[in-house]
């Protein structure tokens, strides 16, 4: 007589239950600290952010945009020069710098001479070496004539808003109507040539003012400028919520790589 084996017990199901693992409040304190060093050395030493007040540089920078400037590029290379991007300042360059009038204002303008380079300017149009630049970034917008802006270097102009020490400077780097740039010096204009105060009304940036050079606009508010011209009216009875959300901010500089 055969007998069959028991049935095995049945294993009760095992349930799974979700532990929430807390940090501990020196572990987040810790964390927040570095993240606040990490900000901080990245502000100091790589980039820093920026927003323009002016109309100087227009078209290459708007009244209103926010944008990030690299401050290591431009740096000294020191014993790094060999490993990290360091770059020589050049004709051309972007570059952000403290005003040599006021060490506490930031100024960004765009470099026309180089050490050792003779400057004029005629008809508004850089001449660098007694050849005339060619700058596809340049704007003239509408402006009164001015002889001493456009004809550079003048001796003889009543505007206040060149500085009297400049002018008597001026006189001592003037050779056969040709401004010398002096060594560790640069000659900077602004890209609205009619509209900005730049180192034909107060001199030269010195090397060690120079902070960096501007990499990207990572936001852009519109706002109006001095040169705007009115807008023509038109019938429209009104704009939307939704259409101010859109217009109050230029959309597509958002990321725009600065140059």
């Amino acid at each position: 007589m055969s007998t069959s084996a028991p049935a095995p017990a049945a294993v009760p199901a095992q349930r799974h239950h979700i532990h929430f693992v807390l940090p501990h409040l020196l572990d987040t304190v810790r964390s927040a600290l570095m993240l606040i060093v990490a900000a901080m050395f990245i502000l100091a030493f790589i980039v820093q952010p920026f927003r323009i007040p002016s109309e100087s540089m227009e078209h290459t920078l708007l009244v209103g945009d926010f944008l990030f400037v690299d401050k290591a590029t431009l740096a000294p290379a020191g014993i790094w020069g060999w490993l990290l991007p360091y770059h020589k300042i050049a004709r051309g360059d972007i570059v952000v710098f403290h005003f040599p009038l006021d060490s506490e204002e930031h100024v960004v303008k765009r470099v026309i001479g180089e050490p050792g380079d003779e400057i004029s300017l005629h008809d508004g149009i850089a001449v660098v070496n007694d050849s005339p630049r060619a700058e596809p970034y340049d704007v003239f917008e509408r402006a009164d004539d001015d002889q001493y802006r456009d004809q550079f270097p003048r001796y003889t102009t009543d505007d206040p808003a060149v500085d009297p020490h400049w002018r008597q400077e001026m006189r001592t780097l003037v050779d056969n109507a040709h401004l010398r740039v002096p060594v560790g010096r640069y000659f900077v204009l602004g890209d609205n040539r009619n509209h900005s105060r730049d180192s034909r009304y107060w001199g030269f940036v010195p090397r060690q003012n120079i902070e960096g050079t501007p990499l990207v606009i990572y936001f852009s508010v519109r706002e109006p400028s001095a040169t705007d011209t009115a807008p023509l009216p038109d019938d429209r009875l009104g704009t939307s919520v939704v259409d101010r959300l859109l217009s109050f901010a230029r959309w597509d500089r958002i990321f725009h790589v600065v140059r």
